[in-house]
């Protein structure tokens, strides 16, 4: 089969795109897909039919196909994946760093539905640069605690969390039985904190990172590292935020 993607071709009887209509088929195939995203055929983060299966569909070569998928994704309808597929794009989240970072406050203000569990919880001797930033000496115990962020059932954040073991000895039992960190730190006897610094930076994810987030190795996590500190100024936690980058946008607030 052959096909011009800005002319006329043959279709058989019933076929779905108008040929000769003067409106070239690979944007045809675009308006009828964006159409199905509108109504909601295709939900925010649902694969889209492959290449093949729509040149199948519209009875058009792949290359129409492809052309039509790269208009969409210059609209920021849909996000192609090398390897994956395509899918189409999610509403982003503006996630708000500022002196009070609270997942589930930061969601819900955006009529999203937080959730989240613990991945695991263990503990560790502090190397020199933890220790540094936690204030304590170099080999004392720390408590860490990774845990998955979700906005609406999809995965936002992966959190890994490193707490001095001496003041927060009863985090893991605190943490099987509620998986907030903020409700946990307020048993403890924190009941709020605030960021004293955030460093913001973007890499590749891990293979196990891109497996929890639900997203591509080929696309890149924005990366946090933060301190926090109680109304006292005495460290509270160093945190790692690996964000996915297409569901979340940083937000500095001052």
């Amino acid at each position: 089969m052959t096909d011009d993607p800005n002319g006329p071709e043959a279709l058989p009887a019933g076929g779905l795109l108008a040929r000769g209509q003067g409106v070239a088929l690979w944007r045809q195939i675009a308006q009828r897909l964006e159409r199905d995203i509108a109504s909601g055929v295709h939900a925010p983060g649902g694969r889209l039919p492959t290449e093949a299966e729509l040149a199948g569909q519209y009875n058009v070569n792949r290359h129409t196909v492809r052309r039509a998928m790269e208009e969409l994704e210059g609209r920021g309808l849909v996000r192609i994946e090398q390897g994956r597929g395509s899918f189409v794009a999610e509403d982003v989240v503006d996630y708000s760093l500022g002196p009070r970072t609270r997942f589930s406050e930061i969601i819900r203000r955006q009529n999203r539905e937080p959730g989240g569990r613990i991945l695991r919880v263990s503990e560790m001797a502090a190397e020199t640069g933890l220790a540094e930033q936690l204030g304590i000496r170099r080999g004392r115990p720390v408590i860490v605690v990774e845990r998955l962020s979700l906005a609406d059932g999809r995965p936002l954040v992966l959190g890994t969390h490193h707490f001095p073991a001496t003041r927060f000895g009863r985090l893991p039992d605190l943490l099987r039985a509620d998986p907030s960190i903020t409700a946990a730190l307020t048993a403890c006897g924190v009941p709020d904190y605030r960021r004293r610094v955030t460093r913001i930076t973007a890499r590749l994810p891990t293979p196990e990172e891109a497996e929890l987030l639900q997203q591509s190795r080929n696309r890149p996590v924005l990366v946090t590292e933060a301190v926090n500190i109680d109304p006292a100024g005495e460290v509270v936690d160093v945190s790692t935020g690996r964000y996915a980058a297409g569901r979340a946008q940083l937000v500095v607030e001052s």
